[in-house]
């Protein structure tokens, strides 16, 4: 991941020396299994429990090796006396660098899951501050009816609830080890010295395996992030677009001495917002890597490796940087009530064209004849500028079957607002 696009706490997971700790951690409970057998003395055992390992020594014998394992077995190796001989005994180099990757993309996972929880709570905060402030509902772009801004932002609420719960999910499928040898038959590590050495680690054991675990499990994980990544595009796009000069509902934080353009000194663009859908998009392309890695030939080919290498650390370093630039996003969104108001009046009344429609279908007249009055005035209205209810006002046929109290009642936004509470209180966002 480059530098400007990446959080320390994912860095750190997918670093060198955590790699190469992960895997040590993962040969030594091996070996404290093989004692618990009987096998490997435990006076040997206690010893390689305190074995270490050298990066800068790693480097030199991979360049000897060419092969990460053999280098890392030399460097422990050089930390321990002849008991050495017991680390690695029996696995192959899969059985270990498959569950350390699990273990670090469970870490990665804790990560994203606490920022996904800070991210739902933010949104939340501000769903409630915004509850009840009216603003124009758009579909196809266009203006719809009133909603609130609070409502739009619980949709999102609900919907990072959902991707917290996937991403359990996700955590919980890559939250497996294996220790069954070069073709999964355990012919040279028992069952019970894998699952003794994975409950050590504190994951489960593959029931079954070849000489990798599955690949399914790490494609499933990495769709679960492009779809976390989906629906920050989704909640970034929206910001976007009511952040256009025409509209200009909300805006994005804008700090002091900060520059939107080098040529024109006015603008303040959304652009976290565009990153993050930038990214979302870059996401995607590691989901795709995850489903390509899945069919591998026979027991096991490499394939997957070089891919792994960059897709895990790249994809949950991109989710974990748009996380936290888009919870500075919503955690500082600059909202304006008032153009807003604005904008749901600009169409002269037409929001209510609905209300229009069943109130005149709710005094008899037939919804086709109901519906070719609303939409004849609706028309007129936004091609000459005319207020709705004027029109409305004009027509005696209207009139006959709606009164000015009745027009009174149909043209407020209070309405809008009756139901809204409900949905807050089905998020648990009101008691």
């Amino acid at each position: 991941m480059i530098p400007r696009y990446s959080r320390p706490e994912i860095a750190a997971i997918w670093s060198d020396e955590t790699k190469f700790e992960r895997w040590l951690a993962v040969e030594i409970a091996v070996v404290q299994a093989w004692a618990d057998a009987g096998v490997v003395p435990r006076a040997d055992a206690e010893r390689i429990a305190g074995a270490r390992i050298d990066l800068a020594a790693i480097e030199r014998y991979l360049a000897e090796t060419h092969h990460d394992m053999t280098a890392f077995l030399r460097s422990v190796a050089d930390s321990l006396g002849p008991e050495s001989r017991w680390v690695h005994y029996g696995l192959t180099t899969s059985d270990v660098w498959d569950t350390a990757t699990s273990l670090q993309l469970c870490a990665a996972a804790d990560v994203l899951a606490a920022q996904l929880a800070t991210l739902r709570e933010v949104v939340a905060r501000r769903a409630l501050e915004h509850k009840d402030t009216i603003c124009i509902g758009r579909t196809h772009g266009v203006h719809a009816e009133p909603t609130t801004f609070g409502l739009k932002l619980a949709v999102w609420v609900d919907e990072l609830a959902r991707q917290e719960a996937r991403l359990a999910d996700a955590r919980r499928t890559v939250a497996v080890g294996k220790f069954a040898g070069p073709v999964g038959t355990h012919a040279t590590v028992p069952p019970a010295v894998e699952e003794a050495a994975c409950a050590r680690l504190g994951v489960a054991v593959a029931p079954v395996a070849t000489q990798v675990l599955q690949r399914d499990r790490h494609a499933f994980y990495l769709a679960v992030l492009a779809g976390i990544g989906a629906s920050l595009e989704k909640f970034a796009t929206e910001v976007r677009g009511l952040q256009r000069t025409e509209i200009l509902e909300v805006e994005e934080p804008f700090t002091a001495g900060q520059t939107g353009s080098s040529s024109m000194p006015h603008k303040r663009n959304p652009e976290l917002c565009e990153r993050v859908c930038g990214l979302a998009r870059t996401l995607r392309g590691y989901a795709l890597t995850g489903f390509e890695d899945v069919a591998l030939w026979h027991e096991r080919d490499i394939s997957h490796s070089s891919a792994e290498r960059i897709v895990f650390p790249d994809a949950t370093g991109l989710l974990a940087y748009m996380l936290h630039i888009f919870t500075g996003v919503m955690d500082g969104l600059v909202v304006y009530p008032q153009r807003m108001r604005t904008n749901l009046e600009r169409t002269q009344g037409l929001v209510f064209s609905q209300k229009v429609l069943l109130a005149l279908i709710d005094r008899g007249l037939g919804r086709e004849a109901a519906y070719h009055i609303v939409q004849r005035h609706a028309l007129d209205a936004w091609e000459h500028g005319t207020p709705f209810r004027a029109l409305l006002d004009a027509d005696a046929e209207v009139r006959t079957h709606l009164d000015g109290a009745a027009l009174d009642a149909i043209f407020d936004y209070a309405p809008y607002l009756v139901h809204v509470d409900t949905s807050f209180r089905r998020l648990g966002l009101l008691p």
